[in-house]
């Protein structure tokens, strides 16, 4: 794959974008996933015969990026609008944030050339 692929998804609809230089999609993922946490608002579902999920269990929205060489991560930005970075596709692992640094610059940190 050359290049870098932006995934941006909110419910049913999807947005995909193509980039060639890494801190371009990096920071196409920081505007999709701030655009998320604005509109991100997810009322508590289930109760009596399910199980109940609260907004922040609740993913509403997710950004990843997919790149050269096995690069893959993105955010999670849940119905309380509160988000958290990831790395890889299908085994993800939790980017561990830092006093004060928001998801995308966790995920920034982690994968920025």
């Amino acid at each position: 794959m050359r290049g870098y692929r932006v995934t941006a998804r909110k419910g049913p609809k999807v947005e995909r974008e193509r980039y060639d230089d890494a801190n371009q999609a990096l920071a196409a993922v920081e505007r999709h996933a701030a655009e998320l946490e604005r509109t991100a608002h997810a009322r508590a579902t289930g109760g009596r015969l399910i199980r109940r999920f609260e907004p922040v269990q609740q993913v509403v929205g997710r950004v990843e990026i997919r790149g050269a060489a096995g690069l893959r991560g993105g955010i999670d930005v849940r119905g309380d609008s509160s988000s958290e970075a990831y790395t890889g596709g299908m085994r993800r692992a939790l980017v561990t944030q830092r006093d004060g640094e928001s998801a995308s610059a966790a995920l920034r940190r982690v994968l920025a050339p």
